[in-house]
């Protein structure tokens, strides 16, 4: 289990990736509680002095002016958090729920939410228990907040709902009668700072932006095994060529790909061979992988910030005693970062698919008909590149930005919403179109060096070649590919080629990833 001593406002992407592949167990720093409570004592004191303030004593959005009696906001905010919890779909993964909670325990202990400590310690001990709230997955806009998914979130914290525990979906009440925790008897603010906030949207995107990292890895190690399978050659990776254009993602992409393709023997039998150029789908490589890379670490950088951020509303500033409304609930900054990704990952597959129809095409890549020996009684690779011309073209759909559209909700009061939850919640899908796509091609450019014997790839890229070569035999005749598919498709998603690549190449995989933030 992950251990993670929690400074509010600090957290970096490798511990954030860590939340969400595996169960986490968090000691907050104490230091942080002395501006939880001097907050929680400010609203205290805004209450005592019978002032106005948003989400404090009025109502909620378009009912902002109506005033509530001191002896109903307790219940105010438990009306709320219930009323808020109209999510419909599947529930979210595991991984992102725990990160919806890491995030929302990081945001509120930084001390400007105005919520108790016991909220947030109650916050806690449902992560270290692995206890994990139902989340349903579509009903958010992704301004005001998460709304609906955070309530869903919250309901448990007052015995409503249900949680995923021990492998099983179970009663909110029993589970934390079970846990020893006693239902929250939310106070002034409580429910509105537990439901404002991006971290839903955030911790979607951030899932997005692991998975496409993995992706992108993945895609240099096939991408370079295919150059070996077609006997491409390695001069368009020269860094002279890349240093002159100076795009940093580029020129990181070339250096993998000399690195990976070092000692190639399949490489060094044809250099003086008269082919003059590789089609696009070879040569271009770093230059769209790279682009690629350029916008997941720029994306990397928004969302490492966001997730240190402090998004409800209205925020406590308790050395002023002042409570200020705004409007960083607005999830803009992740709707524009997960269409970004978007584009990222559609891209990736893209290409890979092109590079397996290169593959089967044997005037092009000069092997065996769609890499099968006695072609014609065998059909070999021709519908795997079907499967992966379909995941491709449907990423193409996907990849339409979701942030261009907006639907007024709360009778126009929200006028204008940022849609990031659908933004970043569909990149679960693109990402597994593209591992799709890419184990496509995984398996054509295995079947290609296979076929190249007995000249053999880099020392590198056989270390690929030889873990597929583990779980997925040479196709020697027809047999059902949809196992094979589903095998390589795993080894893209568990990381496993990564190895093959410098750490720092990918954001989240850099030592202490993300620099501390909002001290």
């Amino acid at each position: 289990m992950f251990k993670l001593l929690l400074t509010p406002g600090t957290l970096t992407l490798t511990e954030m990736r860590r939340v969400y592949e595996e169960p986490v167990h968090i000691t907050l720093n104490p230091e942080c509680f002395a501006a939880v409570d001097a907050a929680h004592q400010t609203v205290l004191d805004v209450v005592a002095a019978q002032g106005t303030v948003y989400g404090i004593n009025t109502g909620f959005g378009m009912l902002a002016d109506m005033r509530i009696s001191d002896a109903d906001l307790e219940q105010l905010q438990q009306n709320l958090v219930l009323s808020h919890a109209a999510g419909i779909g599947p529930r979210l993964d595991d991984g992102v729920v725990r990160l919806i909670m890491v995030l929302k325990i990081n945001s509120l202990a930084r001390g400007y939410s105005g919520v108790r400590r016991e909220t947030i310690e109650q916050l806690v001990a449902l992560v270290n228990h692995a206890a994990l709230p139902c989340i349903p997955a579509k009903g958010s806009v992704g301004a005001s907040g998460d709304l609906a998914p955070l309530a869903h979130m919250s309901v448990t914290l007052l015995g409503c709902g249900e949680f995923h525990w021990r492998g099983k979906i179970r009663p909110a009440a029993e589970v934390l009668e079970s846990l020893g925790l006693s239902r929250l008897q939310l106070r002034p603010k409580e429910g509105l700072a537990l439901l404002n906030g991006t971290q839903v949207s955030t911790a979607l995107a951030l899932a997005g932006l692991f998975q496409a990292e993995t992706l992108l890895g993945s895609g240099l190690v096939i991408g370079a095994l295919a150059v070996d399978a077609a006997m491409g050659t390695d001069v368009p990776f020269d860094a002279r060529i890349h240093d002159i254009r100076g795009h940093a993602g580029q020129i990181a992409c070339a250096a993998a790909y000399r690195m990976l393709l070092d000692n190639s023997g399949i490489c060094a039998s044809h250099r003086d061979c008269p082919r003059v150029q590789d089609p696009y789908s070879l040569r271009c490589q770093p230059q769209v992988l790279g682009a690629c890379l350029d916008l997941i670490c720029s994306v990397a950088e928004t969302l490492h910030i966001e997730a240190n951020a402090v998004s409800d509303n209205p925020l406590v500033f308790a050395a002023e005693g002042v409570t200020l409304s705004g409007g960083n609930f607005h999830a803009e900054p992740v709707a524009l970062a997960a269409d970004t990704l978007a584009l990222s990952i559609a891209q990736i597959g893209a290409l890979s698919e092109r590079r397996t129809a290169l593959l089967i095409d044997e005037h092009l890549s000069h092997l065996p008909p769609f890499l099968v020996e006695n072609s014609g009684l065998n059909s070999g690779y021709m519908l795997p590149q079907v499967t992966a011309a379909a995941l491709a073209s449907e990423n193409k759909s996907l990849a339409h930005p979701a942030s261009v559209d907006s639907l007024p909700t709360s009778a126009n009061q929200e006028d204008f919403v940022s849609m990031a939850a659908f933004a970043a919640r569909r990149l679960g899908d693109m990402a597994e179109n593209t591992a799709g796509v890419l184990a496509v091609e995984y398996l054509c450019a295995a079947q290609g060096v296979d076929f190249r014997a007995p000249m053999q790839t880099s020392p590198q890229l056989l270390v690929a070649l030889t873990q597929l070569r583990e779980v997925v035999p040479f196709y020697a005749k027809d047999r059902i590919h949809t196992p094979d598919i589903v095998a390589a498709m795993a080894m893209v998603q568990s990381g496993a080629l990564l190895e093959l690549l410098p750490p720092e190449l990918l954001p989240s995989r850099r030592q202490n990833a993300g620099v501390e933030v909002h001290r």
